[in-house]
């Protein structure tokens, strides 16, 4: 890869292990502020988390739209995650991958920033970046539109200055790499933490599949130094 490309790391299941570190708390939080913030029973919660999450990509954008949720009352307490940092971990190969890597490195993910800074910082890797793009900066015209908005990932690259092709979005999840990729953006797969702890659309997904937007899988950030652009 050229050093002049620009690198976009998701962060959940990507920069760390968020199925087994996160997601179980994550869900949890969700589920219980809607049952609160909606007054209907724990089950019916978990009902419209889930059903949300597939039909608009995020939880939150389905709350905006049926519920007139605020997006930062929800986001501030869901991701609170008493704990949180000591249940995260990343390898030290990884930390030194990304640390050697050329070109400039941002973290784009549909996690609030506050999370993700929070993460970063666990991880050791809040220096390795130049900078997040979170989901508060996912909007457009007055609407929230994070991943896998094909829209919003054109306009990240618009302002991050650099033509779609080449920017090389690092993710886990298909759908996001599928919307990338049709847009003339490089796409690599991380596989490593989908092999035990699949989560939300990934689960099930066959990972000796390479779908034809996918221009390389890899298990471990060590591989992004081998890959040669197409």
């Amino acid at each position: 890869m050229k050093r002049r490309s620009v690198w976009l790391f998701d962060l959940d299941n990507t920069l760390h292990d968020a199925s087994r570190a996160v997601f179980r708390h994550l869900d949890g939080s969700m589920t219980e502020y809607i049952a609160r913030e909606l007054r209907v029973p724990h089950e019916q919660a978990d009902a419209l988390r889930r059903d949300y999450w597939r039909r608009y990509g995020a939880t939150l954008l389905g709350l905006i739209h049926h519920h007139g949720i605020r997006p930062a009352h929800f986001l501030e307490h869901t991701h609170a995650l008493p704990g949180l940092e000591a249940r995260v971990f990343t390898h030290a190969h990884d930390r030194a991958a990304l640390q050697r890597l050329g070109g400039r490195k941002y973290v784009l993910t549909n996690a609030p920033r506050g999370y993700a800074r929070r993460v970063l910082g666990a991880l050791g890797l809040e220096t390795v970046f130049d900078g997040i793009i979170p989901i508060e900066a996912l909007r457009m015209f007055g609407r929230w539109r994070p991943k896998p908005d094909a829209r919003m990932l054109r306009h990240v690259a618009v302002r991050l200055k650099v033509p779609p092709s080449r920017c090389i979005l690092v993710e886990d999840t298909l759908a996001h790499q599928k919307a990338a990729r049709a847009l003339g953006m490089r796409t690599v797969w991380m596989q490593r933490y989908l092999r035990h702890n699949a989560h939300g659309p990934e689960v099930g997904v066959y990972l000796r599949r390479k779908p034809v937007y996918v221009c390389a899988r890899i298990r471990s950030l060590q591989k992004l130094h081998s890959l040669h652009a197409p």
